[in-house]
C-alpha cells in the first residue's frame, strides 16, 4: 500500500490535482455569482410580468430545468462559435444554474406577504423601490439555505466538464488514472477525488445547517 501511495501522490501529481481543485472552485464561483444575478432577474420577471417577457422567462426556466445539463454543455461546446471549450461549457453551466436559481428566488418572492407592497405604496415607494428596499432583502434572507444548497450542487455539477476534456478536478484525476497500473492505485485516486468533494460539500452543508439553525427564528 505504501508503494501505491508513493506512486500516486508524487509532488507533480499532487500539484496537478491542486490545479484541478482550483479550476473547479473558480468555475463554481463565477457560475454561482452570475447565476444569482441572472436568476434573480428571471425570477422577478416571471413573478411580476404576466405578458410576453414573463412567459419568455417561464419558457426559459422550464426548458433548462427539464433537460439534462450535459446536453446543454455539449450543445454550447459545439454550437457556440469562437472562445475556448472551458468558457463554452461554463456558459452552459451558468445558463442551467440560473434557471434553478430563478425558481428558488420566485419561491422566496411568493413567501412575502402581498400586503407589504400595499404598505410600501402607501408610504410613497414605487414598485422598483419596494422590490429593492423591502421585498428582495427579505426574499434573500429566506432563500439563503436553498441558494447555498444550489452552490453545493453546482460544485458537483462541474464534474460534468470532465466529459469535455476540461482540466477541472475530476478530469485531473482521470489523467493520473491513465498513468497507474495497479488496482490499489486506482482505488487511491478515486478515493482521493471522493474525499476532496466530500470535504468541500460537507463543509458547506454544515455551514448551511448552522446558519439556518441560528437564524430560523428570525426568518
Amino acid at each position: 500500500m505504501m508503494n501505491s501511495i508513493q506512486t500516486v501522490f508524487t509532488r507533480p501529481n499532487v500539484l496537478f490535482l491542486l490545479d484541478g481543485i482550483k479550476t473547479t472552485l473558480l468555475i463554481s464561483l463565477y457560475v454561482v455569482i452570475l447565476s444569482i444575478v441572472f436568476g434573480t432577474l428571471l425570477g422577478l420577471v416571471r413573478n411580476y410580468e404576466k405578458q410576453f417577457f414573463g412567459k419568455l422567462a417561464g419558457f426559459y426556466i422550464e426548458l433548462f430545468r427539464n433537460t439534462p445539463l450535459l446536453l446543454w454543455m455539449l450543445g454550447c461546446a459545439f454550437l457556440i462559435p469562437g472562445s475556448t471549450i472551458l468558457v463554452k461549457a461554463s456558459v452552459a453551466l451558468f445558463l442551467y444554474t440560473a434557471a434553478v436559481v430563478a425558481e428558488i428566488v420566485r419561491g422566496g418572492l411568493n413567501s412575502i406577504p402581498k400586503g407589504q407592497f400595499e404598505a410600501a405604496h402607501s408610504q410613497g415607494f414605487s414598485f422598483f423601490q419596494t422590490l429593492a428596499y423591502i421585498i428582495l432583502p427579505q426574499t434573500f434572507k429566506k432563500i439563503i439555505p436553498s441558494l447555498l444548497s444550489q452552490v453545493i450542487t453546482t460544485i458537483k455539477d462541474t464534474s460534468f466538464l470532465a466529459g469535455l476534456g476540461i482540466m477541472e478536478f475530476t478530469r485531473s484525476g482521470q489523467v493520473i488514472l491513465g498513468k497507474v497500473t495497479k488496482t490499489s492505485e486506482v482505488f487511491l485516486i478515486y478515493g482521493f477525488l471522493a474525499l476532496i468533494y466530500f470535504i468541500i460539500c460537507f463543509t458547506l452543508s454544515v455551514l448551511v445547517r448552522s446558519w439556518h439553525k441560528n437564524n430560523s427564528e428570525n426568518v
